[in-house]
């Protein structure tokens, strides 16, 4: 009996010595080493996203209130920017329908088209336009800024960086808005006032009038190279507009009545800065970065990082921020445009048209937003 205690007590202890030896001390002399800890198990891959939520168009929200054959129209005449084979495809059926009556265009986007749902979280639409503002070709005490050419010293780095080139032949950052005010220009396009060189910077092109009537288009050139940064927040902080009144009308009025240092040091907060050219007004709408020119309420500026030019996208947003606003746009567009506010896959500008009604109407978009590309069946 005592020998299979001693037994048991020594299994015991042999077991224990196995699991924790040492437990309370160094390593005594002679004896093994401590084993080591076995590794950490490697990380879980972070499960894969889920695939795009799929739906017929006809279930996409509002799409029963949509201008069908509008819309047809519209991306009939600009569906070559995309170069997706499927849409390619697509696009050529599109063009080679003869028959364009009521409701052809929705049964073309019904039978060739379903929708996936972008993004796991709502975004944001804004709105652009293309401007008419007058312009003068001398300055004077309200026509104070000059519309600048692109500079000769503006050059791109390797990595695609806007450069200046120095007399000595190095580079160094291009300046931000206040240095290029602050540096003379020796043939300027023209002189506008400066809230409404602002404006004509930030939407990228519009039509400028001069004193005697002729008219001509003011065209994107190149830019600074510098962040965009929206000027409606910092003025709502300040205090300066109401929570609800920081759309494009309320700015430029509050600009214009305080147009000097003050207006000055707010249109300073955005660094970016646009140089441009002119030309002839032919008439038509202007151009965007798919090289189409840009129907108006049907066309939108998106991030490149997330869509491709020539994109058909479905628009879904309502609860907009802004007094006085539609209170939802729910419309088929194309993807034919950027802007260097635009970032995001859940993130849209849509192009109203020209001129001031376009423009009053813009000032007041921003809507939360729901994005829905358009794809060929499978």
């Amino acid at each position: 009996m005592r020998g299979g205690v001693i037994a048991a007590v020594l299994a015991a202890l042999s077991v224990a010595a196995c699991a924790t030896p040492y437990e309370h001390g160094p390593v005594p002399p002679g004896y093994p080493p401590l084993p080591q800890p076995a590794p950490s198990p490697a990380p879980r891959p972070s499960p894969a996203p889920e695939p795009p939520r799929v739906v017929e168009v006809r279930e996409l929200p509002g799409w029963a209130a949509e201008d069908h054959d509008a819309a047809f129209a519209a991306w009939r005449a600009t569906c070559q920017a995309a170069k997706e084979p499927g849409m390619a495809e697509l696009c050529r059926r599109a063009k080679a329908v003869r028959e364009t009556g009521p409701g052809v265009g929705k049964a073309f986007f019904e039978a060739f088209f379903q929708a996936e749902r972008l993004g796991g979280a709502e975004g944001v639409l804004t709105a652009y336009f293309a401007p008419v503002y007058e312009a003068r070709r001398a300055p004077d005490a309200e026509f104070s800024l000059p519309v600048r050419p692109k500079p000769v010293d503006l050059v791109l780095g390797g990595d695609g960086a806007v450069m200046r080139t120095l007399p000595d032949g190095t580079t160094e950052p291009y300046p931000d808005r206040a240095a290029i005010e602050a540096t003379p220009v020796d043939k300027p396009l023209a002189w506008m006032r400066p809230e409404e060189l602002f404006f004509l910077q930030v939407q990228g092109s519009g039509t400028l009038v001069f004193e005697d009537g002729q008219r001509q288009k003011a065209l994107y050139a190149a830019n600074n190279g510098r962040p965009f940064a929206g000027i409606a927040n910092p003025m709502r902080d300040r205090g300066l507009l109401a929570r609800d009144n920081t759309g494009g009308d309320a700015i430029r009025a509050w600009l214009a009545a305080h147009r000097g240092p003050e207006a000055d040091e707010i249109m300073r907060l955005n660094p970016r800065y646009a140089f441009f050219r002119l030309a002839a007004d032919d008439g038509k709408p202007p151009v965007g970065a798919a090289n189409i020119p840009l129907p108006a309420g049907r066309a939108v500026a998106v991030d490149p990082g997330f869509h491709a030019m020539g994109e058909l996208l479905w628009v879904d947003a309502e609860a907009p921020l802004l007094a006085g606003a539609f209170p939802a746009y729910r419309r088929l567009a194309t993807a034919l445009d950027t802007g260097g506010a635009i970032k995001g896959e859940v993130r849209a500008d849509l192009y109203l048209g020209e001129g001031s009604a376009a423009g009053a109407e813009a000032g007041r978009v921003r809507h939360t937003l729901r994005l829905y590309r358009l794809v060929p069946r499978p």
